[in-house]
């Protein structure tokens, strides 16, 4: 799409939520109900086309420097009367117009996070981390992106305060609401963990993920030949309960595991009552390692069938995964994500639901 369509489709998202504006404003009754220069729907397209200047100098551009442009003041009290849902139903109905312009047999995404400072506010303890070894205090939110690798867009996003930071919930969340019947979702060794996968699977989606090479993680307690590299499916059964069936099951390493009870997993219930029978489940894939250099080797979790795609595209698809890196890079640096012209949370909040 060029970039003339993807500005007005922008656009005509930023005047369907304007249209609509008591159910995004903080006073339906009393918020942009009379005809001013800021209406909702400019103040709205000022904020996401923000850049590095200072707000005087932006409101000089968005007004092209005309002698009506609004003060500074003027504009904060109307950006304070727009909640966070507006900027997330133009980033969703935005996204979502996107992808559906796109005809991709199978979606390949990105899933990750990335650390954002904002500036120090000791006030917002859930975000406000003390400086250590003469560092000064500061204040930190996660963001946490789902990025489609073939087009370069963001179809979902969620902010994290550092305090609740948790990007398995994240990735469970934005993969249980996505609208995608089928995608490829590839993440890093962060992002290892049955429950993760268990709700790819669930969602009918194809899982990539990097995992740990070494004696931990998924890989612990596999039989796994002694080998550099290897392609192995398996049909792994995980169960919490521990009767005296179970454990002589569990000698049979490649096809049950024990899920620990302080362990999440959402598939399986926290407590087995001793008649209930034991519930299983079923989780498939494959584990591949392959050399990356000399003495380098990794290795990855999958369940995309080994026919269509062997150890030697499975590295290539995974090569594919640094695209969401360097996308946070520009998201940062070349877009400006870290210019803040406020210093109040749900300002933040409107700021980077427009990415």
């Amino acid at each position: 799409m060029k970039p003339q369509m993807v500005k007005k489709l922008l656009m005509s998202q930023i005047k369907t939520i304007a249209d609509n504006a008591k159910s995004f404003c903080i006073d339906s009754e009393r918020n942009f109900s009379r005809k001013r220069k800021l209406s909702m729907e400019k103040v709205i397209t000022g904020i996401i086309g923000m850049g590095s200047g200072s707000l005087t100098n932006e409101l000089l551009d968005l007004f092209n420097d005309s002698s009506e442009t609004p003060t500074a003041s003027a504009f904060c009290q109307q950006r304070s009367k727009i909640t966070v849902e507006a900027f997330e139903a133009i980033f969703r109905l935005f996204s979502k117009k996107l992808c559906d312009s796109f005809d991709d047999q199978l979606p390949i995404l990105a899933i990750d996070g990335s650390k954002i400072q904002i500036p120090t506010n000791p006030d917002d303890v859930d975000s406000y981390l003390p400086g250590t070894n003469g560092q000064k205090p500061y204040n930190l939110l996660h963001l946490n992106a789902l990025y489609n690798l073939q087009h370069q867009i963001y179809q979902d996003a969620i902010i994290q305060k550092s305090k609740y930071a948790n990007e398995h919930l994240a990735l469970v969340e934005m993969v249980d609401r996505s609208l995608l019947d089928s995608a490829l979702l590839m993440a890093d060794r962060g992002y290892e963990s049955y429950n993760n996968l268990a709700h790819i699977q669930e969602k009918g989606w194809y899982f990539l993920f990097r995992i740990k090479d070494g004696k931990c993680g998924i890989k612990q307690g596999l039989s796994l030949p002694n080998e550099d590299s290897y392609d192995i499916g398996f049909e792994l059964n995980l169960t919490r309960k521990q009767t005296n069936k179970v454990k002589e099951l569990l000698k049979d390493k490649n096809h049950y595991r024990l899920i620990p009870n302080n362990a999440i997993f959402d598939y399986l219930p926290n407590k087995n009552r001793k008649g209930e029978p034991t519930k299983f489940y079923k989780l498939s894939f494959r584990i591949v390692r392959f050399p990356l250099s000399e003495g380098s080797y990794e290795t990855i979790i999958t369940n995309l069938p080994n026919n269509k795609y062997p150890p030697e595209k499975i590295k290539k698809l995974y090569a594919l995964r640094w695209g969401i890196e360097t996308s946070f890079r520009d998201l940062k640096y070349t877009m400006g994500m870290l210019d803040f012209h406020t210093k109040k949370w749900n300002a933040y909040s409107r700021n980077y639901m427009h990415i």
